[in-house]
This record gives structure tokens, C-alpha cells and sequence, in this order.
């Protein structure tokens, strides 16, 4: 008996379909937190958004005697039309004809043959789009030197500002591209696509290969753009989603088709941490210029754990103990840090994709992912078929789409923490 797409298919409905959402893992904090919101393309293929980007204004003032005073014009709020444009992320996974021939004899051999392979693609993409939709168009990391190791292969340093382990955690055999101050490729065509073969989350370094032209090239560019050099998983630079980072960094520029220039509302906030570490103090600071420009509830900031734990440190040397105290026993620390503002609850949460030198501050009701399709193995237009025939290999393939971007209603009432260096 033959194995087709169709019987493994209907084997994958059997066993995932109804805990597949499960599978993505805690560590996609931003994802699980900011709700995915279905939405059909319309012209030009973004999403659209109303946004109301400045107040009524049409009042009158007049004196207590002022009889039957003239009235002014009225001046209606203005809304605009945020465009939003979704990044289609699709990753491809295979099984050979045997693997596939035994997995096929029931839902429990099925379960056994895939399982891993399965949950490794759902964590996989899960991670892919969770660090989309914190510093999509922003870059993984900056470079700071180079040390070449011969023809195809060079050690890059990665700047202590701009690296996070999660982001290279498991990141091996990963393909990048470089850009010099997001904007000039290194190199050209293949030459421009180079691997991640290690990587020392101690030193910040990873071991990188590529063609010797490549190498050869990437060397030059970090030697003569030092600390400007980012690194972009390949092909993603330019076709992704704004994530969290660019929409909170956009303070003049036009952004979903709007201009922060024109309106104030669009522009998002920046606070220094002072080249020092991020305390208290300084938070409840930076969440400050987002209340002065209306924000009023709850808000979430994304620490990288290295700076939550400092903040931790912090919050312990100010505690007082009080009538709990009891000498025979001690506790102290804690899972999640809340602070109480002017504007509500801030909650601290520790990241291992955030930057050590950066802090991203939002209002989580209002933030969401606007999309065609959330995470999914369902392929658009042919939703029945998941496994399907290897053109030139003698096995099936397995893929997971999505489409979709994240998105603000209000960066002014963000505030994007820079300049942090932890302890």
C-alpha cells in the first residue's frame, strides 16, 4: 500500500489540529501576549487601520455676559488611514518515504514519527516570528570587529548594545545577510548569503562562512564601518514587518503611511539609561513621557534578562521588611516585577530576545498582529493538503506560513529605553 499526502494529512488533522497553538513555546512571549487579529488584504495588498491621529478642536470661549456670542468653526478630529503591510514567513520541512510508510500504519505510529519534527517547526517559526515582531527592519545585531580565520570562514564580535543570546541561541546553521547602515548589502548575489557555524554566547562572537569573495568582503565592511554593520537573517532585510523597536524608534519619519512629523501622535518616545545601568528610578522616568502624552493604563516592558535582573537588585536594596519578617525562615526575590506609575501597572518581563543595551515599553491593549493567516500548516488555498509530494527528492513536505505584522495604536504612549549597560 501506497503512503499519500492525503492519508498523512488526515493522520495530522487526527493527532494536532486541535492543540497545534499549543506547540508554540513560552519563550514567544510577545506573540502569546498580543492577540492575532484576522484581516482580508485590500489595495495594494496592506492592512488597513483608522487611526485617530489629533482631537476635535472646533470650541468657543466667551465671558459670562457675552449674550448670543458668535461660535467658531468646528475642527473635527483627524483620522488617518494606517497601512499596514504583513510579512509572509514560510518554513520547510521534509520526510522520507519510509519515515512517512511507517509513521502511516496508525495515529500512534504517526504521533511517535512526527512529533519532534513537528513541535521543532512550530518552536522554530514561533521564534522566527516573535523576533519579527520585536526588531523587524532594526537588524539581529551590530557588528564590532571582525578576526578572520581563513578564505571562507571569520569570527564577527557583536557589540555588547546590540546583542541578545536568545537570538543566536540555536542558531547554527542559520543563513545571514550584512548591511552597512541598513541600507548597502555586503557582496552580491550568493556571495552575500553566509552562515552562522557557532556561536559563543560568553563573548559574543560567532564563527561565519561563506564564499571567499564573501569573507573577503564582510571583513573589509566591519574593518571600515565599525559598530555599523547589522546582520539581517537572509532575505528578510526590507520585506519584513516593522516590529516593536522600529514603530517605538519612529519619532519623524512616515510610518504605515502616516508621518510623525505631521503628527505628533504618531511619533514614539526614546529615554536614555546614561551609559549606566537601568534602575527604578529610570524607568518610572521613561514610562513618564508616555503619560505626559496620554498614556493611562497598564503598560509592559521587555527587559533583557541580564538588565531584569539588575532592576531585581535594585528593587531588593529598596525593600523594608515588615511585620512578615520571620528570622527563622528567609525569602527573597522574585518571578515578575510590578511597579505602580501615574499610569497604572508596569510590568517588567525578561527576554532573552531583547537587546542588552535596550528596553521596549508598550501598552499591551494596544498593540496587535494584523494578518491574513496566524502560524499554521495549512497551505492558503489548498487548506487540506499539509503533506506534499518532493518535487525532486523521494519523500513529503511539511511547511508552516504565515502572514501577518505587528502593530501600535498609539506609539506615542511607548518608550523605547537605549544607552542601558548592565552589571
Amino acid at each position: 500500500m501506497t503512503t499519500t499526502p492525503a492519508e498523512l494529512s488526515g493522520l495530522f488533522k487526527e493527532a494536532y489540529a486541535s492543540n497545534i497553538m499549543n506547540l508554540v513555546p513560552e519563550v514567544a512571549k510577545v506573540i502569546k501576549m498580543v492577540p492575532f487579529i484576522e484581516r482580508d488584504k485590500e489595495e495594494g495588498n496592506k492592512y488597513h487601520q483608522p487611526v485617530i491621529v489629533s482631537n476635535e478642536h472646533g470650541f468657543t470661549y466667551a465671558a459670562a455676559a457675552a449674550g448670543a456670542f458668535a461660535l467658531n468653526s468646528s475642527i473635527s478630529l483627524n483620522m488617518q488611514d494606517a497601512q499596514v503591510e504583513g510579512s509572509q514567513i514560510l518554513l520547510r520541512s521534509a520526510l522520507s518515504y519510509d519515515a512517512a510508510a511507517k509513521a502511516s500504519n496508525s495515529k500512534k505510529a504517526f504521533v511517535k514519527a512526527t512529533e519532534l519534527l513537528v513541535e521543532n517547526m512550530m518552536e522554530s517559526s514561533a521564534k522566527r516570528l516573535e523576533i519579527s515582531c520585536i526588531y523587524g527592519r532594526k537588524g539581529l545585531g551590530t557588528t564590532a570587529s571582525s578576526a578572520n580565520i581563513g578564505a571562507t570562514s571569520t569570527t564577527i564580535t557583536v557589540t555588547t548594545a546590540k546583542w541578545a543570546t536568545g537570538i543566536w541561541s540555536g542558531s547554527e546553521t542559520a543563513e545571514v545577510n550584512f548591511y552597512i547602515s541598513n541600507t548597502t548589502l555586503v557582496s552580491s548575489s550568493a556571495d552575500a548569503i553566509f552562515t552562522v557555524t557557532s556561536v559563543n554566547a560568553n563573548l559574543r562572537t560567532m564563527v561565519i562562512t561563506g564564499t571567499s569573495t564573501g569573507i573577503t568582503a564582510l571583513d573589509i565592511a566591519i574593518a571600515a564601518n565599525a559598530d555599523d554593520v547589522d546582520i539581517y537573517f537572509r532575505g528578510s532585510f526590507g520585506v519584513e514587518m516593522n516590529g516593536l523597536d522600529a514603530i517605538m524608534s519612529n519619532t519623524t519619519g512616515t510610518l504605515f503611511n502616516i508621518s510623525a512629523t505631521t503628527y505628533n501622535l504618531w511619533a514614539g518616545n526614546t529615554y536614555t539609561a546614561g551609559s549606566a545601568q537601568l534602575t527604578m528610578g529610570k524607568i518610572l522616568a521613561a514610562v513618564s513621557k508616555a503619560v505626559q502624552r496620554g498614556l493611562n493604563e497598564k503598560v509592559c516592558a521587555l527587559l533583557n534578562p541580564d538588565t531584569w535582573a539588575n532592576v531585581n537588585s535594585d528593587l531588593a536594596a529598596l525593600r523594608q521588611y515588615d511585620g512578615s519578617y520571620r528570622r527563622e525562615k528567609g525569602e527573597n526575590g522574585v518571578e515578575n516585577i510590578t511597579f505602580y506609575h501615574q499610569n497604572g501597572a508596569i510590568e517588567l518581563i525578561s527576554h532573552n530576545c531583547i537587546k542588552e543595551g535596550e528596553a521596549l515599553i508598550f501598552p499591551p491593549k494596544k498593540v496587535r498582529r494584523l494578518g491574513a493567516q496566524d502560524i499554521s500548516f495549512k497551505t492558503p488555498g489548498r487548506e487540506d493538503e499539509i503533506f506534499l509530494h518532493l518535487p525532486s527528492n523521494a519523500g513529503f513536505e511539511l511547511r508552516t506560513y504565515t502572514d501577518q505584522a505587528i502593530f501600535i495604536e498609539t506609539p506615542a504612549r511607548t518608550v523605547k529605553i537605549t544607552d542601558i549597560v548592565n552589571a
